[in-house]
């Protein structure tokens, strides 16, 4: 079953998916828009042409465990997502995603500039490997 890990931004998102078995990252890219409408629509087109049955959205949630604005928008495009593809959406707790994607790409040897590039698609590329992760040990 492929499933799509979703790293839900203001201007860009990333998206990464799974392989067929489910069990190891593949594809990703970046979906660069502003409006939610957009994004969802975007979403929806790769879901079908990619065969995926489930999505993972980034829920971010404070450190503190906490709620903020973030975690609203999230909780908002998740309805969006489920009401534009039809698909199952699990809100997939991503503290500290996008800081290690950040870390990885630096440590990596890229700038600045090609880092703001390929962030977004890195942190759903982590996003999804949490929740696969969590999926082959706990079900």
């Amino acid at each position: 079953m492929r499933i799509m890990a979703i790293d839900y931004g203001d201007a860009h998102t990333g998206i990464a998916i799974s392989d067929p078995t489910g069990f190891l990252a593949g594809f990703t890219t970046t979906i660069d828009a502003y409006r939610p409408e957009v994004v969802a629509d975007r979403v929806a087109a790769l879901a079908r042409e990619h065969g995926v049955e489930e999505l993972v959205l980034g829920h971010p949630i404070n450190m503190d465990g906490t709620r903020g604005p973030r975690s609203e928008k999230a909780q908002a495009m998740a309805a969006l997502l489920r009401e534009t593809t039809s698909l199952p959406v699990v809100l997939w707790d991503e503290r500290r995603t996008t800081i290690d994607a950040h870390q990885i790409l630096f440590n990596s040897g890229k700038n600045a500039k090609k880092r703001k590039k390929v962030v977004d698609a890195v942190a759903a590329s982590l996003i999804l490997e949490g929740y696969l992760t969590y999926k082959k040990n706990h079900l």
